[in-house]
């Protein structure tokens, strides 16, 4: 009596087939892979396991892998995987510390999956991983450098925030809430132009912002900050675009200078200049003064009344050539000349003649004039 096992054996060969495919798959893999029975004890080992531990198929086969391949502090977790693989559930993404026949230690991200046999039973478990020790080692130190620029912002001598695209507040170091007035607590989270801008500053700035929003670097502005109505400082500010790490726009950093001193020294000079300007101007004896060229940069109310010339018929006119006397004019021009390298003349009888003819003789003293940074700008003579 016959059976026709055609079709049976078409089916035993395609199943053997697909067996050994499978097969050369997990051995060729290039991700680790391991497989172990029920007893937990090492079915399978491929190439790339082998090439990430340092032990080779004939090593591992049928030894305990957790007992064995496994260091002891990490063998109740692991095999707690292992075990849920064998009742059936799934294990994803589980990290596997795997310690190699050399002692290195290796990170495995490991996908463990319940392996059946004919019948559906469960006859053991499939792990598939990938070496995850050079990614976590990136990691580590990409976590560092950030740490450590985090540090630096923060402990910066020098006043420093950061928005996120919508402008909301990220960082706020120690300087500025020194400066401030305001805590990182008060101020991270909340819109900067709508809580720290006064209102006449708020398009400006906020256009500031934009800018480096869409990648345009602003060099230097100036914020004026300000609580309770009270400006606590100003500073002058530069906004760089700040990119996560895909390059993409993830806000704006702004690191800046307490300018307020240098601000009120500048606006003690600006009027200290001007208290000048109005004593040269009102003063009861005749002032002028000339550039480095001769040219006349000074002529106050005095020289304008005895003389008859107004201001503004004088400046950035030649003094010499066109308000002394041909006689006098070489001795003016070597007096003006010695002050130019900074030897002043005193007591020097100087012939002038007004507009209208009349002559006057001034006893004048010739001054170097010397701008912030010593350099020669200039005459005032100042008469008598």
């Amino acid at each position: 009596v016959g059976q026709d096992i055609t079709e049976f054996k078409k089916a035993s060969e395609r199943a053997q087939r697909i067996a050994d495919d499978l097969t050369r798959l997990i051995e060729t893999a290039n991700a680790p892979i391991f497989g172990i029975d029920t007893q937990g004890n090492v079915t399978e080992w491929n190439k790339k396991a082998t090439e990430v531990s340092g032990y080779s198929k004939a090593e591992t086969m049928g030894k305990h892998l957790v007992n064995t391949f496994i260091h002891l502090e990490f063998r109740s977790s692991v095999s707690e995987v292992l075990q849920n693989a064998l009742m059936g559930r799934d294990q994803a993404n589980f990290e596997l510390p795997l310690f190699t026949k050399g002692g290195k230690r290796r990170e495995i991200l490991l996908n463990a999956t319940p392996r059946r046999g004919d019948d559906g039973s469960i006859i053991g478990v499939l792990g598939v991983g990938q070496d995850i020790t050079e990614l976590n080692q990136q990691r580590t130190e990409a976590l560092r450098i950030a740490d450590d620029l985090g540090r630096i912002i923060e402990t910066a001598n020098a006043p420093i925030f950061g928005v996120d695209i919508h402008g909301h507040v990220t960082e706020w170091n120690l300087k500025l809430a020194d400066l401030s007035q305001f805590s990182c607590e008060q101020a991270v989270g909340k819109s900067l132009v709508s809580n720290f801008v006064t209102e006449d500053l708020r398009a400006s700035i906020g256009h500031v912002l934009l800018k480096a929003l869409n990648g345009e670097h602003t060099p230097s502005f100036e914020l004026p900050l300000v609580k309770d109505g009270e400006q606590k400082a100003v500073l002058l500010l530069n906004a760089a675009t700040r990119r996560g790490q895909n390059n993409e726009v993830i806000g704006v950093i702004c690191v800046g200078q307490d300018i307020t001193q240098i601000n009120a020294m500048a606006a003690e000079q600006q009027r200290i200049a001007d208290d000048l300007a109005r004593l040269i101007d009102s003063a009861n004896a005749p002032i002028f003064g000339v550039d480095p060229n001769g040219m006349v940069t000074e002529w106050n109310r005095k020289a304008a009344d005895m003389l008859g010339y107004a201001k503004e018929e004088t400046v950035g006119k030649q003094l010499v050539q066109n308000f002394i006397q041909p006689e006098d004019r070489k001795s003016v021009q070597e007096v003006l000349q010695r002050a130019m390298t900074g030897l002043e003349t005193s007591n020097y009888t100087l012939p002038l003649m007004s507009k209208l003819g009349k002559r006057y003789t001034v006893l004048l003293n010739a001054t170097t004039r010397r701008d912030s940074s010593g350099r020669i700008t200039g005459v005032v003579g100042v008469g008598q």
